[in-house]
Order: C-alpha cells, then structure tokens, then sequence
C-alpha cells in the first residue's frame, strides 16, 4: 500500500483506523505452505485471537486455512464466517468443561491441557476425538508474556506425566486422535523448535491412533528494518524430512498442523491515528494522538516495536518525538523515536498492526474503538465501523436508584 492510499483512507473513514491488506495476508499463506510443500498432509490452521473479524475469518477460509480457537465465541465466529466445524480446533486454557462440551457438540476438534479435564471428559465422552496439548518445556523464544513451553507455564500438560495420561486414556477408553504443542510466540532459533518437535515425536509413539501432530507456531515477523525473523524455508526444509521420517517410522500418514496468527496477519496491518497535539517540554518533545492503549496496548503491555511513519509528512527533517496517547495514564507507543517532521494534524501509520492490536483494544476511558478497513485488491472495504455512543450505553440497564427523575417529572 502506498502512503496516497493510507492518507485517502483516513480521510474516508476517519481515524484512528486499521487497515489490512490482503495481498500481504495470501502472500505469507502462501510462503509458509510453499515451505512444507514436501509434506503429503499439511494443515494451518488460523489462531483466531490475533485478528478475529468476520471478514478475515473468511479470507482465510478462502485460502484453505481451518481455524485455532481458544473459545466459544471464537468458535462461533468462525462458523458464522462460514468455516466448517471440522476444520476448526478448540484449544482454550482454564475454560470450563460445560464449555468445552458444547464446542464439543458443534462437531469442533478438542484440544485438551490438563489432566483433569482429560479423565472427565474421556470418561463422559470416549467416542469423541481429543488433541493432547503437551508441554515439552522448552522456550522457543519470546519473553514470559510469550514464551508458553517453560515448565511453570500454565498452558499443557506436561511431558513428565505421560504416564498419567496413558493410565486415563487406557481407564476411560478414549478416542486421541492429535498431539499438539506450542512453545511460545517469537521462535528465534528453528534448532530448539525443532528439538521441541523430536519430543513431541517421542510423545506420540504413545499413542496408536493418531490423523495428527499440531507444532503450534510462534513464528518471529520482523518489526523494523534489519530485524530477525523465524526463517520457516529453513525449518520448513528441516522439519518436512524429519516429520517424513517420523511417518514411515509410526507406520501411516499423518497431517502436519500448525497454527499460525502474527505470521499471518501482522505484517498486513496499519493503524492510522491523526496528531492532536505537538507538545515541547523542557528535554522532550510529545506528539500526542487521537488514541491511546485502548486501542493498541501491544507497546505498552509487551514492550514492542511498531514502526511508526509519519505519512503527511514522509521527506521531512527527522526529528527525535516521543509518540503518546490521549488516556490518563501513561502510554507511550515510542520514545524519542526518529520521524519525519510532525505538525499537528499529521497522519502516523503504525506498522504491524495486524495482529494483537485490535483484538485487544478496549473501552478505557470510555472511548470507542476504532473501524476495521480491508485494502482488498486496490479499493477499501469497511469491515467494522466504528462504535459510537450508543455503543457504549447498550448493555448498560438504566434505573432510578440514584435519580431525581421523580422529582423532576413532578415539577413539571
């Protein structure tokens, strides 16, 4: 997309706004399947969480992609895109099982994490298919806040009790028919990811039974120039002949799942907000927008980088801005970060703000969220408007408890 198309958008339909590109979405699909092209059975299934608008959901539908839920509402909207039940995986953490059975009864893949749930729905259920998500504990990358395989994770059952897992699928005669992991976002080092991926082997020797082994995903996106990123052609390269292998030695074939959600979508994504203030203090100079975290925490909450242009002003002298919002409190998107020359009024497009953004934004402050806006081959789509303040009152259940409305219906 170009900076002309970015500033038109804007203007149309207000800001702050996020924009997604489409190309940049079938583009990554399409690099990461060309990666795993040796494999005779390879599944992605889209998580859901980094970006969850109908619209997207169905692009990546429309691609070929299934879907990775982590709840019932997820589940939902994916149906409601469209996307058929068994191309769909629920792998949530700390749900309830009244949840789990009911995504269980929409014809949905379960993925269970914790041996609790295991022997209570193994018990209940032995006819229904179950994924085992395991804990190899090993960080593939990331900080705490991404990184799920470390041994204190809340996320998985861990590698240490697959003995209790055979003495529950043996007691209850259960039907497992995938094994599943996710070390964490942001792999760095494709050599740890795959020796996760050869315990992950050892592990579903154990079971007989199985159509699948899902190696979650995490791959790394650059986000500034020079940046490193998950090299898949080489882990594509790698895992593709050991997971072979690992097929001839197990005896079928199975399908290789990943589930892939920054990969995917970050790169495609720009959030646009319009400068309020220039503010000059004594050591730092401010440019204030019309956002805050409310709309984009990920800086805020993750320490992370988004590179951020100044699209009115693109060729101006660079000058040092510390870019911040209009919440009370402190949020910063970047400090003293070198931009273009920034006047009040000024564009600034944030980069990767495809995923984690917008599926995390809130009503802080009571502020609206802002509109979705597809750039699908050259024209914008709206995708979601933006809220207003009726919005934010709809669920809110009026009463008379601490009002003079009595009192002033009797005056008049």
């Amino acid at each position: 997309m170009k900076n002309t198309d970015l500033l038109a958008i804007a203007e149309e339909f207000g800001s702050p706004v996020y924009v997604y590109d489409t190309e940049k979405i079938t583009n990554q699909y399409k690099r990461l399947t060309k990666a795993f092209k040796s494999v005779n059975s390879l599944k992605l299934n889209y998580a859901v969480k980094a970006l969850s608008n109908i619209t997207i959901l169905k692009l990546m539908n429309s691609l070929g992609a299934g879907l990775d839920t982590v709840s019932i509402q997820e589940v939902r909207l994916g149906l409601e895109a469209g996307v058929a039940p068994q191309d769909i995986i629920f792998t949530p953490n700390g749900v309830s099982m009244e949840e789990i059975e009911s995504v269980a009864d929409m014809g949905v893949q379960i993925n269970i994490d914790n041996l609790s749930y295991l022997e209570q729905f193994g018990t209940k259920h032995p006819e229904v298919p179950v994924c085992i998500r395991i804990n190899p504990h090993v960080m593939a990358g990331g900080n705490s806040n991404i990184s799920v395989g470390h041994i204190d994770s809340k996320f998985g059952i861990s590698i240490h009790q697959i003995p209790h897992i055979l003495r529950i699928v043996e007691n209850t005669g259960m039907h497992v028919n995938g094994i599943h992991m996710h070390t964490g976002s942001d792999i760095l080092d494709i050599e740890v990811f795959l020796y996760a991926g050869e315990i992950l082997f050892e592990t579903a020797k154990n079971f007989k039974d199985l159509e699948f082994i899902d190696f979650g995903s995490g791959f790394k996106v650059p986000y500034k120039e020079g940046d490193i990123e998950t090299d898949v052609e080489e882990l594509g390269k790698k895992l593709s002949k050991r997971f072979n292998e690992f097929c001839k030695e197990y005896g079928r074939e199975l399908t290789l799942g990943f589930e892939p959600g920054k990969f995917l979508v970050s790169d495609s994504g720009y959030f646009l907000a319009q400068v309020n203030v220039v503010k000059q203090t004594t050591s730092m100079v401010f440019a204030g927008i019309d956002s805050g975290f409310n709309h984009l925490v990920r800086p805020m909450f993750y320490n992370s980088h988004h590179t951020i242009l100044n699209i009115s002003n693109p060729k101006g002298k660079e000058r040092f801005y510390s870019v911040v919002g209009y919440i009370c409190e402190t949020d910063t998107f970047a400090t003293n970060r070198k931009i273009p020359e920034i006047t009040e009024g000024n564009i600034l497009a944030f980069k990767n703000a495809g995923a984690y953004c917008f599926s995390m934004a809130s009503n802080y402050n009571s502020r609206y969220r802002p509109a979705e806006v597809l750039w699908h081959e050259g024209e914008a789509h709206l995708i979601r408007k933006r809220e207003t303040f009726e919005d934010l009152i709809q669920n809110q259940v009026p009463t008379t408890l601490f009002s003079n409305e009595e009192e002033l219906v009797a005056s008049k």
